[in-house]
């Protein structure tokens, strides 16, 4: 059965985030964990919370057990763009985008 958690609008380029997501699929809760924890990135924390969370739909929802499930998908799409703009010499401005990311998290169980 699959299990799925999702977190609109982080603050962080999907880009970059994608490039955490990556390392996850194939692994376990504990294991996605362990990799976020010591991830260089400050984005890595927002994804554990989105891997928290899948874990506990799983328990709660569903009375699965959460050592018995593996991460099938991690995605981060594009969320919303904050526009700001910079002012610039002679008058001129130039645009901002502080962009979001929607990101979410299958958790599937592990086959025997």
């Amino acid at each position: 059965m699959e299990v799925s958690a999702t977190a609109r609008h982080v603050p962080g380029s999907p880009r970059k985030i994608r490039l955490i997501l990556e390392r996850l699929d194939g692994l376990n809760v504990d294991q996605a964990l362990a990799v976020l924890r010591y991830a260089p990135s400050p984005h890595a924390r927002s994804v554990s919370k989105v891997v928290l969370s899948a874990a506990a739909n799983a328990e709660n929802n569903f009375d699965l057990d959460v050592d018995e499930m593996v991460i099938r998908k991690a995605v981060a799409n594009e969320g919303r763009s904050l526009k700001r703009f910079r002012p610039r010499s002679r008058g001129r401005v130039s645009p901002i985008l502080r962009r979001t990311s929607h990101i979410t998290i299958v958790l599937d169980e592990r086959e025997a």
